[in-house]
């Protein structure tokens, strides 16, 4: 952070929310208008505040590399002359002629960290290589797609909007890692506008031109970034459209004779899918990602968060397929519930243990309460899709982390889905005459 992000920040955060509050009547009701600032502002704080504790605390990190080590060079490159700049963001990772640029920047021939530098280098040419305004850009469309992502079950669920609101905008850990400039918050925003674009295309049935680029823009970015979390995306979705549309069928019958088909169709996709998201990364074929997980497991637990002081082991991981299959339940667990409050060693793990703490509280109340009945809550299409994709991607990050201070980051894509889920199956099994009475308030 430097003196331009004193003078260029307060000039984009004005326009930033003057444009909000003028957008805000299209895109709100009378009922979840009031949302809609508020959890604009806390993006935007969290955006702020992680640039703090990486320059503060961390002296140093992965939205140094993004931004000073790498946006600004490119950035740089453009004040020399545009065909430069121009022509680094489309080198594809060969330093060619532009080599006293591109040999500063340490993520140049990394495909996934470039694709974050080669976008935060379209917001430096409007923020003057800012840090912290660039950093708000990222929060902006990181909340754009989480606003989807709350329209999508809020549509269907207005009576428990302030708790849809609540799991989407307010989970600390998630508007802290998932607003400034790294990864996780392009993610969270491409995974809001994925999950808005298939429930309005495949399950509203409203096809346009316009959301069928919306929805082909995020996989293209979570492709382009991630791709293994649309491996544990894909088999979620799918289960998530098979079931709604499975469910639109009004004769018994006619669900009972098409259920098999339609399950049939949903694991030949999902392999199908998964093998060609595979195809452009041996890292993520199948046949390797059980030695991908025990190689970046070991990787951060020994090597480069080894001086952490927050690592945890699950067991033993020899890059067999069966031994990752094992540790499932422990890679869960380690996800969702921990690190409990004993483990905690720092300020940053307190915050992701008292989330994970309310996490467990709420998950023991739903089993034991409701016991029999929330497992008939699966029955329900956006229960079942987000839990499945919850449990699938806590396994993913939980096997191949071995670091709280990592997996912190890494999980946070799957919290607001697993939130969504406990929220709407208490709502599935609250009492019908508790629902009638909040509904006459």
């Amino acid at each position: 952070m430097e003196l331009r992000d004193l003078f260029v920040t307060p000039v984009l955060l004005i326009v930033v929310f003057v444009f909000a509050y003028l957008i805000r009547p299209r895109v709100t009701d009378s009922i979840n208008r009031k949302y809609f600032l508020p959890a604009l502002g806390v993006k935007i704080v969290g955006a702020i505040c992680l640039g703090f504790i990486y320059q503060f605390y961390y002296n140093g990190g992965d939205t140094y590399n993004f931004h000073t080590h790498g946006s600004r060079h490119i950035w740089e490159a453009f004040m020399d002359s545009p065909e430069k700049g121009f022509g680094l963001i489309f080198s594809g990772g060969v330093h060619g002629k532009f080599y006293e640029y591109s040999s500063r920047i340490p993520f140049f021939t990394d495909p996934s960290a470039f694709f974050i530098i080669r976008l935060a280098t379209i917001f430096d040419l409007f923020t003057f290589s800012t840090y912290t305004a660039t950093a708000i850009c990222f929060a902006v469309v990181s909340f754009v797609g989480m606003w989807m992502f709350f329209l999508t079950f809020y549509r269907k669920y207005p009576q428990v909007h302030w708790q849809l609101a609540l799991a989407t905008f307010f989970i600390p850990s998630v508007f802290f890692w998932g607003s400034g400039l790294l990864k996780d918050t392009l993610m969270m925003g491409c995974f809001g506008v994925l999950t808005f674009e298939i429930d309005r295309l495949f399950l509203q049935k409203k096809v346009s031109i316009v959301h069928l680029l919306l929805l082909v823009l995020s996989v293209w970015c979570i492709f382009s970034v991630k791709k293994f979390i649309l491996q544990a995306f894909i088999p979620a979705a799918l289960m998530w459209v098979y079931l709604g549309n499975l469910n639109m069928i009004r004769s018994v019958v006619l669900r009972v004779l098409i259920a098999p088909i339609l399950i049939g169709l949903s694991f030949f996709s999902t392999y199908y899918s998964v093998v060609k998201i595979g195809e452009g990364d041996r890292r993520y074929a199948i046949e390797n990602i059980s030695k991908t997980a025990q190689v970046t497991a070991y990787d951060i637990r020994f090597h480069t968060g080894k001086d952490a002081g927050s690592g945890y082991t699950l067991g033993e991981l020899d890059g067999s397929f069966n031994s990752m299959i094992k540790l499932a339940p422990q890679a869960i667990n380690v996800s969702l519930f921990r690190p409990y409050l004993w483990e905690v060693n720092n300020p940053l793990m307190l915050l992701s243990g008292m989330e994970s703490l309310v996490f467990l509280i709420l998950t023991l109340i739903l089993v034991f309460k409701y016991r029999l009945s929330a497992l008939k809550s699966l029955r329900n299409p956006d229960i079942s899709f987000s839990f499945v994709f919850s449990l699938i991607f806590a396994f993913a990050v939980g096997v191949s982390s071995f670091n709280f201070g990592t997996l912190s980051r890494y999980k946070i894509p799957l919290l607001p889905f697993y939130a969504v889920a406990l929220v709407l199956t208490f709502y599935e099994n609250k009492p019908k005459k508790v629902e009638a009475f909040e509904a006459t308030e």
